[in-house]
């Protein structure tokens, strides 16, 4: 009795046990709201059909989930052998129409996340984009169900290698992780720990011993001990009033528009964030408050008091597992101060909010609801999603990847963007991705709400330039002149006036 997940499963005449909460993100699906992670990655060069074929065959197929569907009967959901799988049918060759230009990129990408994947069949597929900007892209489409953005950014890296000649070479079966690998998922865990502290460590033990949370009165016995007030958290989730009424918010439709903006170099967001006291989530948090907050202001809205509550999903699995498939995640509910105009009040409100989530078992509960309502009756779960998408405007993840370029058959992958489905009502998905020393941000959203989300996606870099200027004004300490000074070209002055930057 074992699962990829690592929770453990039950088999049957041939299927294995689904569990809880991958099943609730299968049962989430639903036309407004498909419930795919979509990722895009953009290539200078050329990349062969062949040659990436073979990758998936080497890499991406020794998973053995991948080969197999997801599919539902009255006693519950099952992961079944597809005994027809062929490989035809989950990759394609695609030609952009006309010049094949970013916009042309984003229309057909709008376009793949709006359409369900056959549930007859696995649920993923890989489209190759031959005629992107004189080089590639390749377009990526995975079914929520079969794991969360930390595993498929794990599962994609896997696709990869460190130079072109190592993306080509088929990879030895070991179970022990690369050194540098296991470097880099504890960067990506160990900003979280800090945040969930035991609380955190105690969920992935019980997430590993598979036990039934909802279920087990000794395990809710066990949380109390140790000072982990669920049932506090369980209310404040119950009692959650609506955010801000805005036009982000409303009936949904079919069809999905995405947008991603040029990356911005990572190096300035980190010494940003240190001249002001900030984590870089902050920055970019804040960043993404200002740049929602002017496209309601070109829009003839009012943000006088405007708060817009996102979803931030937090990893609950351990470093050793970031690679295992399966959904281990919670939730936390942050609101983004939109109202408020002056960038610098707006970075300070951001940071304390996020200061006070230390130690917040909110990640836990939503764990436990969904592991209980993916075991629940489907009307349970409905409730559910519908409580949490009434509440809050979008879902928005972050996610640190490699800091160094990476290769995929042989062509190096110049950008990287993703977006993760929302659940219930809400319309809006932010992706904020590092790679390569680049900062990238990917928003998805509902057509019928907005239909233009490049005019938000594009302000971005203009709300980043607003802390930029005002850090510039302030006067810091010497250990950050040399940092700005190397970054911005001009040594910040004690007083305030702004210093001329040099073009980056």
């Amino acid at each position: 009795m074992a699962s990829i997940s690592g929770i453990p499963s039950f088999s049957v005449l041939g299927r294995e046990r689904m569990t809880g909460v991958d099943t609730a993100w299968l049962r989430m699906e639903h036309p407004t709201n498909l419930m795919m992670i979509v990722g895009v990655m953009m290539f200078k060069e050329t990349l062969s059909f062949q040659t990436l074929k073979t990758t998936i065959e080497q890499r991406f197929l020794s998973y053995p989930r991948f080969k197999q569907k997801a599919v539902q009967d009255p006693t519950g959901a099952w992961w079944e052998n597809d005994k027809k799988f062929d490989l035809a049918n989950h990759i394609k060759k695609i030609k952009l129409p006309g010049k094949g230009t970013k916009s042309d990129l984003e229309d057909y990408v709008s376009r793949a996340a709006s359409e369900p994947l056959d549930f007859t069949k696995p649920l993923w597929q890989f489209h190759l984009i031959e005629n992107y900007r004189g080089g590639s892209a390749l377009v990526t489409r995975i079914h929520h169900c079969y794991a969360d953005g930390i595993a498929l950014v794990s599962v994609m890296l896997s696709l990869t290698g460190e130079s072109p000649e190592a993306s080509l070479i088929k990879p030895k079966k070991t179970d022990k992780r690369p050194r540098d690998e296991m470097d880099f998922w504890t960067s990506v865990t160990k900003p979280m720990a800090s945040v969930m502290s035991g609380a955190m460590k105690l969920t992935r033990g019980l997430v590993e011993q598979g036990l039934e949370i909802a279920k087990d009165p000794a395990t809710m016995r066990e949380f109390a001990t140790k000072g982990v007030e669920l049932a506090e958290e369980l209310r404040k989730i119950a009692m959650m009033q609506p955010d801000s009424k805005t036009r982000y918010k409303g009936l949904l439709g079919r069809q999905k528009r995405v947008a991603w903006c040029d990356p911005l170099p990572l190096a300035e967001v980190k010494v940003i964030g240190k001249a002001l006291g900030a984590s870089i989530n902050d920055v970019l948090l804040s960043t993404a408050a200002g740049a929602l907050r002017d496209y309601l202001e070109r829009n003839g809205d009012d943000t006088r008091g405007v708060e817009l509550r996102a979803v931030v999903p937090v990893n609950l699995r351990p470093v050793e597992k970031a690679y295992e498939l399966g959904n281990q995640f919670g939730l936390v509910f942050v609101d983004l101060p939109v109202g408020v105009e002056d960038p610098l009040d707006r970075l300070e409100i951001v940071r304390t909010r996020m200061a006070e989530l230390k130690g917040s078992s909110q990640p836990i509960v939503a764990f436990v609801l969904l592991s209980a309502v993916g075991m629940g009756p489907k009307i349970l779960q409905d409730q559910i999603s519908g409580l949490i998408g009434r509440n809050a405007t979008a879902v928005m993840t972050n996610v640190p990847g490699p800091q160094k370029p990476l290769y995929l058959a042989g062509s190096e992958i110049d950008e990287i963007e993703f977006w993760v489905p929302q659940s219930g009502g809400i319309g809006m998905g932010l992706s904020i991705l590092t790679y390569n020393g680049k900062v990238q941000f990917g928003l998805i959203t509902d057509d019928r709400l907005v239909p233009d989300p490049h005019n938000i996606i594009n302000r971005f870099a203009d709300e980043f330039e607003k802390l930029v200027m005002l850090t510039l004004m302030g006067p810091y300490g010497p250990e950050y002149d040399g940092a700005l000074e190397q970054l911005f070209g001009d040594k910040p002055a004690a007083t305030h006036s702004v210093p001329k930057r040099r073009n980056r």
